[in-house]
């Protein structure tokens, strides 16, 4: 049977004890401290991880000074070190002695080896007990996963492998049908508001169970559409570490999503020609995004917005002004803009649709992803969409475990111990 292991990869000490004691009477086998909880926390978190009797494996990550960081670990009682497969033989040979003196074992982790099949070799030489097929999070943001590189080993080595990579309850069967002897599963279960029973889940998928689930996955590039409908403006914007946001943008209507592909257009204050003749270039489930000028004359109005809504356009930005808002808030079409006013321009037909704009502060070219919401518009280049997607995902799930700690009467300065991590000069 396989063997799950459950990634505590987390930063906060307290937080990560109470995650793997749910984890634990959901059914986890194994423990592993993390890296980031293993550089936040350092071996005490190894220490207090070890009384809960399980196995302990201690995600060091080593590159350099193997006999040190070993000993370390197995004498705060590790009873497994994770050592990356791109450190050096020497590096790796001392950790395979270090473990050896202190009765702990060696997972070395293939994250970033070229060669795993030759690696997986001179490594089981050196002596390494287990091998870690792994993808990392980075890479799993642009769809890597690590199954391909699973297959791959089948059969190559007689050590047991583990395999780690954006793993949920729906996967985790498929990792032990593709040769995996242990399951390490992360976010699936850290990020869960019930960690025991998604553990339980996972644990049924493991033993052969068929599940499906829609939840901690990661999107491909033809499923963004989804994946942006999960999450807020507010997500995405951290996801992006707070770029994209356009500025003094706002609904004309609470209570809309807004999500589609961009076709821009650029035209002068009051000249609403262009922006109307978007509506015919434009393809169902587009936003028209505008460039309008300072927003002393409307360039968009209830006929536009009638026209736009018939042709089953996703919504529009006009950074410019708009009018008959009155109206437009009864038509279920998306409308968010700078300015509201009464006056219209005119015709005049200047301007250009299909080029890059500029619109709330924000550079926007054709094609690029619009999400929009109560808190205002956000722009995803279309080169970083699938990342991006898969990036605010990951917050809004991180999100969803805090705010069912609170619920547990934490307070968000407490889950979070910010104290700890002030910015200290």
């Amino acid at each position: 049977m396989a063997i799950l292991q459950v990634a505590l990869d987390l930063i906060n000490f307290h937080r990560a004890i109470k995650i793997a004691e749910e984890a634990i009477e959901g059914g986890a086998d194994w423990l592993e401290a993390g890296t980031p909880l293993i550089k936040s926390e350092g071996m005490n978190v190894i220490r207090e991880l070890k009384k809960t009797g399980k196995k302990i494996v201690a995600d060091m990550k080593t590159m350099d000074v193997g006999a040190v960081e070993a000993e370390m670990s197995a004498k705060a009682g590790a009873d497994i070190i994770c050592v990356l497969g791109v450190a050096s033989n020497e590096t790796i040979k001392e950790v395979v002695k270090a473990g050896r003196r202190y009765g702990m074992e060696v997972m070395v982790d293939m994250l970033g080896v070229s060669d795993i099949e030759r690696r997986i070799k001179e490594v089981e030489k050196i002596g390494a007990d287990y091998i870690c097929i792994h993808t990392s999070i980075d890479e799993q943001m642009i769809g890597k996963n690590p199954f391909s590189f699973l297959e791959k080993i089948s059969g190559l080595t007689e050590l047991p492998v583990a395999v780690a990579g954006g793993i949920n309850a729906e996967t985790a069967r498929i990792a032990v049908e593709k040769g995996a002897n242990i399951v390490i599963i992360g976010g699936a279960i850290i990020k869960a508001e019930n960690v025991a029973k998604a553990t339980r889940l996972i644990k049924k998928a493991i033993e052969g169970a068929k599940i499906k689930s829609n939840e901690f996955k990661k999107y491909s590039k033809e499923n963004l559409f989804e994946a942006f409908s999960k999450v807020s403006t507010c997500n995405i914007c951290d996801a992006m570490h707070n770029r994209g946001t356009m500025r003094n943008i706002r609904p004309i209507k609470k209570g809309v999503k807004m999500i589609g592909r961009a076709v821009t257009v650029k035209t002068m204050d009051g000249d609403w020609a262009k922006v109307v003749e978007a509506i015919d270039k434009a393809k169902k489930g587009d936003v028209i995004v505008a460039q309008a000028g300072e927003g002393k004359q409307a360039v968009w109005g209830e006929l536009a917005t009638l026209s736009a809504y018939k042709k089953g356009l996703a919504g529009i930005v006009i950074d410019g002004a708009v009018r008959d808002v009155h109206v437009i808030k009864e038509i279920d079409l998306p409308v968010f803009s700078k300015k509201i006013v009464s006056e219209a321009g005119e015709p005049k037909g200047y301007g250009e649709i299909g080029c890059e704009i500029v619109c709330g502060g924000q550079i926007v070219k054709n094609g690029d992803w619009i999400v929009g919401d109560d808190n205002g518009v956000v722009v995803i280049p279309k080169e970083e969409a699938q990342e991006i997607a898969n990036r605010a995902i990951n917050v809004m799930e991180r999100e969803n475990r805090i705010r069912e700690e609170i619920k547990r009467g934490e307070t968000l300065s407490k889950v979070l111990n910010l104290e700890k991590w002030e910015v200290r000069k």
